[in-house]
């Protein structure tokens, strides 16, 4: 016995199987109330639901002790709603709708057959590489909603962190609580605008990319760190900048022969592939690229459901080369 002026300690998991156990004893009342109303007696209900007639009883009787009100008038025709029956059946056939829904979307979200996914991804990756990837995914499971959140990496990492997102495709990053899979690894590229001097050349140097006007996107993305830590890496600094605030803006600016840019080779295929915009190769200076992963909580466990379906279908893919196949030709 515990000391006095003690009380036991009640560990969370047993009320929580306390209160699970409640539930489903308050669910079988319900039933075999929907039953006996259902067939008006008692001992066919209960041969309908496997039970015997005294079990049922009990639970009849407990279901009108805790709802304070007698359910059932007995009558030579059988068992009979009362008004209280009557006004609790409506309700009570919901809750059992709800159970049964609710278990259907239990075994849809286990299938992947329906459900719902939520998805982060930082802005490159939303623009140039998750559609084609649902694209995909949509044909493959027509029943699923999906919805994206798009921020830099950082902040879809704090959205995944908040369980606001189950899934998310950042750059590589580091943090205790996530996992990462690799999904592709994404190279910058030098671009500049058909009829420039460095597109009737096979290569370039560093040092004339860097007399150049160069034209940077978003300063608080990992591609401008990326490409400031290369120049900086080599002992180089560009003549003239240009800053702007994103992908989209960067490439028209190369259009218009306002100067040119190293960019993500997803963000440009289309162009390349139109001959609006021409590849020239640095010769001289390292590749760069970025590795892009899927990160999700540690403590998820294994994927399952929405999540296991999409994480399969990034397996199989290519996603870069799969956006660069549906950019406009």
């Amino acid at each position: 016995m515990p000391a006095s002026g003690h009380r036991p300690r009640v560990h969370s998991l047993d009320v929580a199987i306390e209160t699970v156990y409640s539930c489903c004893v308050l669910l079988a009342q319900v039933e075999g109330f929907l039953e006996v109303a259902r067939r008006g007696n008692v001992s066919r209900a209960a041969e309908a639901m496997f039970v015997t007639q005294p079990t049922l009883t009990a639970r009849l009787h407990a279901l009108e002790r805790e709802l304070g009100e007698p359910l059932f008038a007995r009558t030579r025709r059988g068992m009979r709603l009362t008004d209280a029956g009557r006004a609790f059946l409506p309700y009570a056939e919901r809750a059992m709708r709800a159970v049964r829904d609710g278990r259907q979307a239990l075994n849809d979200a286990r299938s992947a057959s329906a459900g719902r996914l939520v998805l982060g991804a930082a802005p490159a990756v939303s623009t140039y590489i998750l559609p084609a990837l649902l694209q995909r995914f949509a044909a493959a499971y027509p029943r699923i909603e999906v919805a994206v959140r798009t921020g830099h990496s950082e902040d879809v990492l704090q959205m995944l962190l908040r369980e606001e997102v189950q899934l998310a495709m950042v750059r590589t990053l580091r943090h205790p609580d996530i996992e990462s899979i690799p999904l592709y690894e994404e190279a910058l590229v030098l671009v500049v605008p058909p009829g420039h001097p460095f597109a009737e050349r096979s290569s370039v140097g560093i040092a004339d990319v860097a007399s150049e006007r160069l034209i940077f996107f978003d300063r608080t993305s990992s591609y401008y760190e990326l490409t400031q830590s290369f120049f900086l890496s080599l002992g180089v600094t560009p003549r003239e900048v240009m800053e702007l605030d994103n992908i989209e803006s960067a490439k028209k600016m190369v259009e218009r022969r306002l100067g040119i840019a190293l960019l993500p080779r997803s963000a440009v295929a289309g162009e390349l592939a139109a001959k609006t915009l021409t590849q020239v190769a640095v010769t001289d200076a390292p590749a760069m690229s970025q590795k892009i992963v899927v990160i999700r909580r540690r403590d998820q466990g294994r994927p399952s459901g929405t999540v296991a379906a999409f994480l399969n279908l990034v397996r199989e893919s290519d996603p870069a080369a799969d956006a660069h196949i549906l950019s406009p030709s």
